[in-house]
C-alpha cells in the first residue's frame, strides 16, 4: 500500500490582512493628523490675518523678533556690558539712518556723514568718558552737523530761501538729540554700579506697557487717546498699560533693584508717561511727515526707530530714578 502524500500547507492569508488594516490605519491616522494641522494653520493664518488688519501688524513676525531681540539684549547686558555699547552703536546708527531717509522724503536736507560721526562720538562717551566730556561730545557733534550743512548749502549755490535753510539746520541739530544723546544717557547708566539691572528694568517696564497697551488696546479699545496724532492709541489701552507698568515696577524694585516695593510703583508709573510720550513723539514726526512707518526693517514692528520710540525718552528718566532711588536701596 502506497503512502499518499499529504497536501502541502498553503500560507495563511490573515497575517498579510493584518499587516494590511494595520497600515490602513496608521494612513488613515496621519492623514487625519495632516488634516488637523491644516486645519488649526488655517484658523490661525485667518486669525492673524483679522489682527494684522485691524492693527496693521504681523503678530508672527513681531513676537518672533520680539523675543530675538530680547535675548540679544539679555546676554550684552549680563554676559559683556561692552557688547551693549556695540548693540546700542548699531541700533542708533540704524534708527538714525531711517530718520534721515524719512527727513530727506520730506523734503528736508539733513546730511548722514555728519550724523554718524555723532552717534560714535555720543555714544562713546556716554559709556567711556567723563560726564563734562559727554556734554562736550554733544556740543562737538551739534557744531559738526551745523556747519556741514551750511558749507554744503553755500557749495550748491541753488538759492535756496534762507527760512528754508534755516529750517534745514534745526532739523540736523534735532536728529542727534532725539537719537544718539538719549541712546548714550542710556549708556552713561550702564556704566553705573548695578547699571545693567536698571537698563534692563526700564526697557522691561517699557516693553510690558506696550505689550499691555497692545492687548487691552484690541480688547476693549474704544475711545481714542490722540486721535489726531495715533488713531489706534486708546484710553483703555493706556490704562491696561498703566496697570502693567506699575506692576512690573513693583515686582522689578523688590526682586531685581532691590528698593523697597513702592518705588517700584514710581518707577513703573513715570517709564509708562515717558514711554508713551516718546511713542506719541515719533507718530507726531510721521503724520508730519506723511509716513506709517519709519521703514519695514523689522517685519510686524516698523523699522527701528519704531521700535525705539518709547525706549529713548525713558532712558533719561531711568537715570534721574536710579539716582534719586539708589540710596532708599535694601541693605
Amino acid at each position: 500500500m502506497t503512502d499518499v502524500p499529504e497536501p502541502e500547507e498553503t500560507p495563511s492569508s490573515e497575517p498579510r490582512a493584518e499587516q494590511g488594516s494595520f497600515q490602513e490605519r496608521v494612513s488613515a491616522a496621519r492623514g487625519e493628523f495632516e488634516h488637523q494641522v491644516a486645519y488649526a494653520r488655517e484658523k490661525f493664518e485667518q486669525r492673524n490675518q483679522r489682527l494684522k488688519q485691524r492693527t496693521g501688524r504681523d503678530l508672527i513676525a513681531a513676537v518672533l523678533i520680539g523675543v530675538a531681540a530680547g535675548a540679544v539684549l539679555l546676554v550684552s547686558l549680563l554676559v559683556v556690558k561692552t557688547l551693549f555699547v556695540l548693540v546700542a552703536l548699531l541700533v542708533s546708527v540704524l534708527g538714525v539712518h531711517e530718520l534721515w531717509r524719512a527727513l530727506r522724503r520730506g523734503g528736508r536736507r539733513v546730511d548722514l556723514a555728519p550724523q554718524l560721526i555723532a552717534v560714535v562720538l555720543l555714544l562713546s562717551a556716554g559709556y567711556f568718558a567723563d560726564s563734562w566730556l559727554h556734554a562736550v561730545s554733544l556740543f562737538v557733534s551739534l557744531t559738526i552737523i551745523v556747519v556741514w550743512r551750511l558749507m554744503a548749502q553755500m557749495m550748491a549755490e541753488d538759492g535756496r530761501p534762507h527760512r528754508e535753510v534755516l529750517a534745514d539746520v534745526v532739523v540736523g541739530a534735532f536728529v542727534p538729540l532725539y537719537v544718539p544723546l538719549l541712546a548714550s544717557l542710556a549708556l552713561v547708566l550702564l556704566r553705573a554700579e548695578d547699571g545693567e539691572w536698571w537698563v534692563l528694568a526700564f526697557l522691561i517696564v517699557a516693553v510690558v506697557a506696550d505689550t499691555a497697551a497692545y492687548a487691552s488696546g484690541l480688547a476693549f479699545g474704544k475711545h481714542p487717546m490722540a486721535p489726531r496724532i495715533s488713531p489706534k492709541k486708546t484710553w483703555e489701552g493706556f490704562a491696561g498699560a498703566a496697570l502693567a507698568a506699575v506692576v512690573a515696577g513693583a515686582l522689578l524694585a523688590q526682586f531685581m533693584l532691590e528698593i523697597p516695593w513702592w518705588t517700584g510703583l514710581i518707577f513703573g508709573a513715570v517709564i509708562l508717561c515717558t514711554a508713551t510720550a516718546g511713542d506719541l513723539g515719533e507718530s507726531m514726526i510721521k503724520r508730519d511727515l506723511g509716513i506709517k512707518d519709519m521703514s519695514s526693517m523689522l517685519p510686524g514692528h516698523g523699522g527701528v526707530l519704531d521700535r525705539l520710540d518709547s525706549m529713548l525718552p525713558s532712558a533719561v528718566a531711568a537715570l534721574a530714578l536710579h539716582l534719586l532711588l539708589t540710596p532708599l536701596a535694601v541693605s
